[in-house]
């Protein structure tokens, strides 16, 4: 149990099932303990989690609308129409409209791909609508979006466009115009797994079309691979705040190794930017080197840079949008250090509220779902972060505690001009008017929630361990648990009692730390803790998760810091 402004509980688990999974699969005590904590006490469950095949997909019986699509998507194929491609401007958006207008041009379809404009808003907009009408489309797939966007697929439809939307989010009531709607929310939806990105859908579409265009002798289905998109599924999925279990997890595993070739000119470009090294692709390339930048088009201008990057034709073309992308990125991070700084200043006037929900004039719209995630980490507690142009709001509200975001936003939405998403993730709209009166209101939906689920501010740890325990082997170890994410969080671990024998801040906000207990020395980092150095010689507890630390070739245990407290003198 720490002490401090932080305390832990260790999971408790069965000690007979963890042991029988060391002698069985050959495991250290510490990684056979995460897994029995995750429910995976057998060899066989745990063995196919540590060991994902593409073998262990399930078929897309039961995927409502498949075969409806299929019918138009093949007609539209054999025949030679123009089929638009739209996506959402995050990262699963993006991918989804690559994986859809990759794998379509495979098949020798005529494709017009593009992705939305944060300035348009979110999803489809009738004046995206009227562009591929012009276009003379006439099928139109959206990726990421489209569930709730009535008004532009009906401008489709009234023009003799049928629109197949692809999307996870949820699903209102009454009947849709698009002509089909793969979504897992649907009530008559019965694939088992609920869990799927938009990506992880498109894949499954685009799969299902090449079966059945082969079935019809197809000259093009027989070259396509469907494998060949999984690079793309992976990014998507990793990036997208979806569960990683069951088919997510296969499918960012098995991505992940496809992606590591860095086959296509647009990703190897940027990894070779962004530090990534070829050959060895881990989840944490992907969450904070390579989705940031593919990112960064979205929240600061125009997504289709990052579109084209994906889709780009030769290394010409990749370097010069990578490095445009690269740039953004870097305006990104400085525009996030100056809002996260002002965030913190504004969250102190709201010490005793179940939830936060700051907003502020001049805060970039694009990246205030950063900072509310990094509110949620500092604080533990619902938040909700807005910005505004000229008394118009555009926010992002992340979770914890297992408050269900879009149930209190759709409780508040008296409030708001538009909202949507998940139950841990969501956006939404309102006017500068409206901030107080919201704030009020979701504030009370977060207090009644916790009132009956009750938060004792102690964290629940997977183990507490000695620093010597942390050695490279193990680290690698527990890195085949990995992609880690929403359904399969990183193993997180209690180190009591060491001392950091050296800090150092790194820019302006890290801290580096090696760690000593007694014989044992270790590494830590602690991003955007630099105003909370212990100094040096002082007895800490660190909470934090494992991880190997791969700068510039080098390979060696690291503890990724999450909380740090200072153990009170003696």
């Amino acid at each position: 149990m720490g002490s401090g402004r932080c305390t832990w509980r260790v999971r408790p688990i069965d000690e007979t099932a963890k042991t029988r999974l060391c002698a069985e699969l050959h495991l250290r005590p510490l990684t056979a303990r995460v897994l029995v904590a995750r429910e995976l006490s057998d060899s066989v469950s745990a063995a196919r989690f540590l060991s994902p095949r593409l073998a262990d997909l399930r078929p897309p019986d039961g995927i409502a609308d498949l075969d409806r699509a299929m019918d138009r998507l093949v007609s539209a194929v054999i025949r030679g129409e123009r089929i638009g491609v739209f996506g959402d401007y995050d990262v699963d958006g993006i991918t989804t409209a690559a994986i859809l207008a990759t794998s379509l041009r495979s098949l020798d379809a005529t494709v017009t791909a593009r992705v939305a404009r944060r300035s348009s808003g979110y999803g489809l907009s009738p004046g995206d609508a009227t562009q591929f009408c012009d276009e003379g489309c006439t099928l139109l797939l959206t990726g990421d979006c489209g569930t709730k966007d009535s008004e532009a697929i009906q401008i489709c439809v009234r023009r003799g466009i049928d629109v197949i939307v692809i999307d996870h989010h949820h699903v209102p009531e009454g009947p849709t115009p698009a002509y089909a709607l793969l979504n897992p929310h649907r009530h008559d939806d019965r694939f088992p797994f609920k869990g799927l990105a938009s990506c992880g859908l498109a894949l499954y579409l685009v799969a299902a079309l090449r079966t059945r265009l082969r079935g019809q002798g197809h000259a093009a289905a027989e070259r396509f691979e469907p494998r060949d998109v999984l690079d793309l599924v992976a990014l998507g999925t990793i990036a997208d705040m979806v569960p990683l279990r069951d088919e997510n997890r296969i499918l960012a595993a098995k991505g992940l190794h496809e992606l590591a070739g860095f086959r296509r000119p647009g990703l190897r470009a940027l990894a070779e930017l962004a530090g990534v090294e070829k050959g060895s692709v881990i989840p944490s390339d992907v969450s904070y080197r390579l989705a940031p930048r593919l990112n960064a088009a979205g929240r600061l201008g125009d997504a289709q840079v990052a579109l084209d990057l994906l889709l780009a034709p030769d290394e010409a073309t990749a370097s010069r949008l990578a490095a445009a992308l690269d740039d953004m990125n870097r305006q990104r991070q400085k525009i996030q250090d100056q809002m996260w700084a002002e965030a913190l200043h504004a969250a102190e006037e709201f010490p005793d509220d179940a939830a936060l929900v700051l907003g502020a004039e001049g805060w970039h719209q694009g990246v205030v779902g950063i900072v509310a995630a990094k509110l949620v980490e500092r604080f533990r507690k619902p938040v909700v972060v807005v910005g505004f142009k000229d008394g118009a709001g555009r926010g992002s509200a992340r979770t914890v505690g297992g408050l269900n975001l879009y149930r209190s936003l759709e409780a508040c939405q008296e409030h708001l001009t538009v909202f949507g998403g998940h139950a841990a993730a969501a956006g939404l709209g309102l006017s500068a008017e409206q901030l107080e009166a919201f704030r009020k209101s979701f504030v009370d939906q977060a207090r009644r929630y916790f009132e009956t689920h009750v938060e004792d501010g102690t964290l629940e740890v997977d183990a507490e361990i000695d620093l010597a325990e942390l050695d490279l082997a193990q680290a690698e170890e527990l890195e085949r648990l990995a992609p880690f994410g929403a359904g399969n969080s990183e193993p997180l671990f209690a180190l009591p009692r060491v001392v950091a024998q050296n800090t150092r801040v790194l820019g302006t906000s890290h801290l580096q730390i090696t760690l000593a207990r007694g014989a044992a020395v270790g590494h830590a980092i602690a991003f955007g803790m630099a105003d909370r150095n212990p100094g040096e010689g002082t007895e800490i507890d660190v909470i934090g998760t494992a991880e190997v630390d791969r700068h510039r070739g080098s390979r060696r245990p690291r503890v990724r810091v999450k909380h740090l407290i200072r153990r009170p003198t003696t």
